[in-house]
């Protein structure tokens, strides 16, 4: 899939229409778009976000979820989008539109085209609208499934975007992992982007459809409480989908009230002429920095308490481990030996059926005698007549593969640095909590420091809407534990209407489907463990390939090891002492080296064919990383690439020059009265000769 063309109408900078064509051909396959700094180059970038992703951009980048806070609230943000010229000169409208071709990720759908055009309103009773045509003409399979769910389906997971969107100065970010939440934020971004949660939700839905299966055959007992836990998990997933749209009001009214609270406090200090707006700006941010620190480490210590109960009878966890762990290797046993059973029948009947010469005669005596001897050797070798002599394990526990990893996993962190760990996050949460205290001191005493009727105004309608503010967080974390508590609730029932289906029988008419359907199962849980396996040692070598070809310590990095536990990802590095190394330690360009080679491994490893964008190109590196990245990432990265480079800042002369060979379209922005445009530079080889000459008297340079 690659984006044929992107056209802007009023959007932000962009005033009026603007389409620009970004076809590539399988050799020239980037598009280099530049221009002056506040010309247009992230706003671009900003759009086809919008675009795709509309209010839920916030959760394709940090920067967006900020900037949106900042603003108050989505509806606050996004209307701003609408080109200031315009709106004073009446338009209510901005929209911007998305071709993409080659599409081959739509089943059973043939597709030349498709265009996506989102569309907001300042005026009118509708917000927003978002069309999508497939070759021109609507399709009941979008209008069937949704539009935002088939946009996250068949075109780009909001998930996994900032894979394929990113900023190259920010992307450090992959290689500071502090928080056990931004590392479940990950794990899940790769294991989306790695295909392995596709198996996953496809054994869900077989197990799913066995236990369907079963209930059949279910005494009037056991189907009435099948049928009062579908109805109670039914109910507890329609009270979460309320909650989430209530949490999702609450949040948008806090933001607009915590923006409301930063301009009065602005306002005050201003007044009080104690600490200059720079001063204040930092405050402001590095409190926001530190609101988030501490929401995050207060949510870990809440994981790390909930724990404690465990660290506390260590003794009886490892027993129910032992127990997990037997009950696999008897579960796998079993199924190894069916497997056995089933292979060697059917080799056997095929060898029995083979034509034979006309002069080659084999007694039945000896026949068997050779049936039965394949059969021991078949269990022999694969394993199967050892397992056969372990005793019978009762099953207690009955945890899938993944579910006795995250158990193991939970274990070992219990017995090896659950304190330290405990006492880590304490300290960190006391420290951050402190130094906001501080910052929340000093800018009240700012604020105190204006003495008119005016400012005790303002510090009164601050107080209330701190008030109202204060009132909503706790609001929110209600919310927020209840949707924990029902998911928790709609797990457990889930495991007990799982253990209830699992003793039931097939009915005759379901059994050969049935007995399908759990080998299905079985090779599905053996194929996910493998794949996880496969995919781990591939991405481990990609990036050991990577950092080899483009660091300049080449002793820095010897191996890397990648763990998948369950749905956690850990990628860790090490030394050629083998000892594992702290990335925190690494160089700001070493850093983003390793982010940039862990981002084009997991885009390789995906398979998904979407067109990178990449932002601030180079920053952070020197001459040689910088080289290397224009030899061996860019152009390899993805089939279509998108650079939007900072001329003689973010990409010398010389790095254009390397990458030009496989350039097939250049763009500079240019802007006119405020208002941006695309320009085409014909002759790509002149790019630089044409940004001199129109840039000529910028300051930058």
């Amino acid at each position: 899939m690659i984006i044929k063309s992107i056209e802007l109408n009023n959007f932000r900078i962009y005033k009026g229409y603007h389409k620009i064509d970004l076809s590539i051909n399988d050799k020239e396959n980037i598009v280099i778009i530049s221009g002056k700094n506040g010309f247009g180059k992230t706003t671009f970038l900003m759009s086809l976000v919008w675009c795709l992703y509309g209010r839920q951009m916030c959760d394709v980048d940090e920067i967006y979820r900020r900037e949106i806070e900042n603003n108050g609230n989505y509806k606050k943000y996004i209307r701003n989008s609408l080109n200031h010229t315009a709106s004073e000169e009446g338009s209510t409208t901005f929209s911007v539109a998305i071709t993409f071709s080659n599409v081959t990720t739509i089943p059973e759908v043939t597709c030349n085209e498709l265009k996506l055009t989102r569309t907001y309103y300042t005026e009118g009773s509708q917000d927003e609208n978002l069309e999508i045509l497939i070759d021109g003409m609507e399709s009941e399979l979008v209008e069937e499934i949704g539009k935002e769910i088939f946009i996250r389906d068949f075109i780009m997971p909001k998930e996994i975007a900032k894979f394929f969107f990113f900023d190259a100065e920010k992307i450090v970010s992959l290689a500071e992992i502090h928080t056990e939440e931004q590392q479940k934020e990950l794990s899940r971004a790769y294991v989306e982007v790695l295909g392995i949660k596709q198996y996953q939700d496809l054994k869900e839905d077989l197990e799913g459809y066995l236990n369907k299966l079963k209930e059949e055959t279910a005494s009037y007992k056991d189907r009435t409480e099948l049928e009062r836990i579908g109805i109670d998990i039914k109910e507890k997933r329609d009270e979460n989908a309320e909650l989430q749209k209530q949490l999702q009001d609450l949040q948008e009214n806090s933001s607009l009230l915590r923006y409301n609270i930063s301009l009065l406090e602005e306002k005050l200090i201003k007044k009080g002429n104690i600490i200059t707006e720079e001063e204040f700006n930092e405050l402001r941010n590095r409190k926001e920095d530190l609101v988030k620190r501490v929401d995050n480490l207060q949510s870990e210590l809440k994981t790390y308490f909930e724990i404690i109960p465990f660290a506390m009878t260590g003794e009886l966890l490892m027993e129910v481990l032992e127990q997990v762990s037997n009950e696999r290797k008897f579960i796998n046993g079993s199924y190894d030996k069916d497997k056995a059973e089933e292979v060697s029948s059917k080799i056997i009947d095929e060898l029995i059926n083979i034509e034979k010469p006309n002069n080659f005669q084999i007694s039945y005596d000896v026949q068997q005698f050779y049936v039965e001897n394949f059969k021991l050797l078949l269990k022999k070798y694969l394993g199967v007549e050892e397992r056969q002599k372990e005793e019978i394990v009762d099953i207690i526990h009955n945890y899938s593969e993944s579910e006795a990893a995250d158990l193991r996993q939970f274990a070992n962190n219990i017995k090896i640095s659950f304190k330290e760990k405990l006492n880590t996050i304490h300290v960190d949460f006391i420290r951050a909590k402190n130094e906001l205290n501080e910052i929340n001191k000093k800018v009240r005493l700012a604020e105190e420091k204006s003495e008119d009727a005016l400012a005790k105004a303002d510090r009164e309608q601050k107080k209330e809407y701190q008030n109202v503010y204060d009132k909503l967080q706790q609001l929110i974390g209600v919310k927020r534990q209840n949707i924990q508590d029902n998911d928790n609730f709609i797990l457990q029932q889930t495991k007990n209407a799982n253990s209830i289906s699992e003793k039931l029988e097939l009915s005759k008419g379901n059994l050969a489907i049935g007995e399908e359907v759990g080998k299905t199962i079985q090779v599905l849980k053996s194929f996910i463990e493998t794949f996880k396996r496969e995919k781990a040692e591939s991405l481990e070598k990609r990036i050991e390939e990577g950092l080899a070809m483009l660091l300049h310590k080449r002793e820095l990095v010897k191996k890397v090891e990648i763990k998948i536990i369950g749905d956690v990802v850990d990628i860790n590095l090490k030394s050629d002492k083998d000892k594992y190394l702290n990335k925190d330690t690494f160089s700001k360009g070493e850093q983003q080296m390793y982010a940039t080679v862990l981002l084009k491994g997991l885009v390789d490893e995906s398979n998904i064919s979407f067109p990178v964008f990449i932002d601030s190109p180079m920053q952070k590196f020197d001459v040689d990383h910088s080289n290397s990245i224009v030899r061996y990432f860019y152009p390899k990265v993805s089939d279509q690439v998108i650079i939007f480079p900072l001329l003689k800042k973010e990409m010398t002369e010389d790095e254009y020059n390397l990458l030009l060979p496989n350039v097939s379209k250049t763009y500079l922005i240019r802007n006119k009265n405020n208002v941006s445009s695309f320009h085409n530079v014909e002759k790509k080889e002149d790019l630089f000769r044409v940004f001199e000459k129109e840039y000529q008297n910028a300051n930058e340079f």
